[in-house]
């Protein structure tokens, strides 16, 4: 069978384990080196885990939240989830108690399986406070826990209690259908409360499909991936675990971005998927070595990218000179570069935000094919992505192999098609807006080219996809920022960017104690380059940052000279900020905060 006639992602997955055996599946650190988890073992251990949520209590349909970073027990959880008929619900291991809290008592999780430590400290009180819990699983044996309802148990505790157990997951798992639900993969809440994006197994499969059909053409064949995306995002779901288990392809799990370098060159990856934020830091280190190193290594690795620019732009432009020494470089440069990659890959997917077209030119400059792309959760995620033979780095390529896009009347791109989500869990009113007459209203403004390629232009929702490709709603941090008493008006910027960073308005009457009490002049426009009045906001600053997640910290900030007002058009007659005029006025100076020192 393939992913186009597949009933459900269980099923595609014990038919290719029966098939790869004992063959390597899934590596992970230990002791300093990479070992195998092969196809069965995982296949055996999927079944004794599905066996014992069974046990456990878990029913069709069911919802079991599952906290935990990349390991292989990771896609096992998730695999044994849904082979016991019920469906996962991934959190982020950044989340907070809180929003641990949201997801369960949203979802209605009966249980979940969570890491020990620090993700189990903060997920177990909000499974506490939980009326629908019933246990939690630890991937290692729990610590004993004092004064809990839930019952927690040990990831061995629960294989045992399935020992014996009549279900058969596998028998089970034919029977599922495509329509079926999988997951419900929770948004980053960028209109508030966080939503539950309910996809189908039909909907990872048409991914599926779509990534196999554009890949091809590069000469699949024992393919292997890197893992480091965090697993409950929904490209590193769909491009880091189900499409690698789709061509019977092996797992590697990165130990984390500051290793990245270094699992590179061990792994020797062929297919890598990331957000643009990494392609970004490994084109920061690259030139920040070339720097170190100097004289006539710098000087050819410069000319490199310079012949590698001109050949994208218009290959006949080279003359014959520089046509031999381009190929030159290919030896002394280009090489040296993919060696830094493992060596063997074929291409590097960016997808979760948009690349900046540079860092796409750049790699592409050396010798290294980059292909982006463009999804959302709601998509399973992925929408459209550029091909091998066609690749316009500002665009986003074309449509995945059963995916229809149409532009709106008023730009908006719409999008049909197997993989759209079945709804928001236990929102019909968000349902509603997002899915029209069978299309999904992405929400981003586009157009289509002359070559029939999408490229994105705008976007018709305030919200700011970081480069990590995390979506988050600038008027959640706003809003904290404006609740501390030093502060008036804010806006947060970020967009493409690593992290983000503020514009402040203090607050009147604050401003004006504070200069009286420390003999300052009252006046906006004084303050606001006085070292002791922004450390007294950075204070305020670093009390937000402890209510959030890391992605909506602010890092660096800088003080508005006026406030922002209707007159001055940075505020709409409804008082809400103008962030196009804002941005205007500001967006130089927000942009010099990322070079700041």
């Amino acid at each position: 069978m393939t992913a186009e006639t597949w009933p459900s992602l269980v099923a595609m997955f014990f038919e290719q384990a029966a098939s790869k055996g004992n063959a390597p599946f899934m590596w992970a650190k230990h002791d300093g080196k990479y070992r195998p988890t092969s196809w069965r073992q995982a296949a055996d251990e999927v079944v004794e885990v599905a066996r014992g949520l069974r046990r456990m209590g878990i029913k069709d349909g069911d919802r079991v939240v599952l906290v935990s970073e990349n390991r292989p027990r990771w896609v096992v959880a998730d695999l044994a989830i849904m082979a016991a008929g019920a469906i996962t619900v991934p959190a982020y291991t950044t989340n907070t108690t809180a929003d641990h809290k949201h997801i369960i008592e949203n979802s209605g999780a009966k249980g979940a399986i969570v890491s020990t430590g620090k993700l189990a400290d903060a997920f177990l009180p909000a499974a506490h406070d939980a009326t629908e819990m019933d246990f939690t699983v630890t991937l290692e044996q729990p610590k004993l826990q004092q004064g809990l309802h839930v019952e927690v148990l040990g990831w061995d505790d629960l294989k045992r209690k399935g020992a014996g157990a009549s279900y058969d997951p596998m028998a089970e798992s034919a029977k599922f259908t495509r329509r079926d639900r999988c997951c419900i993969i929770y948004t980053s809440g960028t209109g508030g409360a966080p939503k539950g994006v309910v996809l189908s197994h039909g909907a990872i499969l048409c991914n599926c499909v779509g990534a196999r059909d554009t890949l091809i053409k590069l000469g699949l064949g024992d393919e292997v991936f890197l893992s480091f995306l965090p697993l409950s995002h929904a490209y590193e779901h769909a491009a880091g675990i189900y499409f690698p288990i789709s061509i019977g392809a092996e797992i590697y799990f990165a130990e984390g971005v500051e290793t990245l370098q270094t699992n590179l060159a061990e792994v020797r990856p062929t297919i890598m998927t990331a957000v643009p934020r990494l392609y970004e830091t490994l084109h920061t280190r690259i030139l920040r070595g070339v720097k170190k190193t100097g004289g006539t290594t710098e000087k050819l690795f410069h000319r490199a990218v310079d012949l590698g620019t001109k050949r994208y732009y218009d290959p006949r432009s080279l003359t014959l000179g520089e046509r031999l020494q381009d190929k030159v470089l290919d030896m002394l440069v280009r090489r040296k570069v993919a060696g830094r990659f493992g060596g063997r890959l074929k291409a590097m997917v960016s997808g979760g935000a948009p690349l900046n077209p540079d860092i796409g030119l750049f790699f592409t400059a050396l010798g290294l094919l980059i292909l982006q792309g463009y999804g959302q959760t709601e998509a399973a995620p992925v929408i459209a992505v550029n091909q091998p033979e066609n690749n316009k780095l500002d665009t986003v390529g074309t449509p995945l192999t059963g995916v229809e896009v149409r532009i709106a009347d008023d730009g908006e791109i719409l999008v049909r098609g197997e993989l759209l989500m079945e709804g928001y869990w236990r929102n019909d009113e968000a349902t509603a807006e997002a899915l029209r007459g069978g299309w999904l209203h992405t929400g981003d403004v586009g157009i289509i080219d002359a070559d029939g390629l999408l490229k994105i232009t705008d976007r018709k929702k305030d919200i700011i996809v970081n480069s990590g490709g995390d979506n988050l709603s600038p008027q959640r941090v706003e809003g904290l920022l404006t609740l501390e008493p030093e502060i008036a008006q804010a806006m947060v910027y970020g967009d493409k960017r690593p992290h983000l960073v503020g514009l402040l308005v203090p607050d009147p009457e604050w401003m004006h104690d504070w200069a009286r009490a420390h003999k300052r002049t009252n006046s906006l426009g004084v303050l606001a380059e006085d070292p002791d009045f922004t450390k007294a906001l950075a204070a305020a600053i670093e009390r937000v940052n402890k209510k959030v997640a890391g992605i909506e910290k602010v890092r660096r900030f800088m003080v508005a000279r006026e406030d922002f007002t209707i007159e001055n058009e940075q505020l709409t007659p409804t008082m809400k900020i103008r962030r196009h005029v804002i941005k205007k006025v500001y967006g130089d100076r927000l942009e010099a905060l990322y070079s700041k020192k």
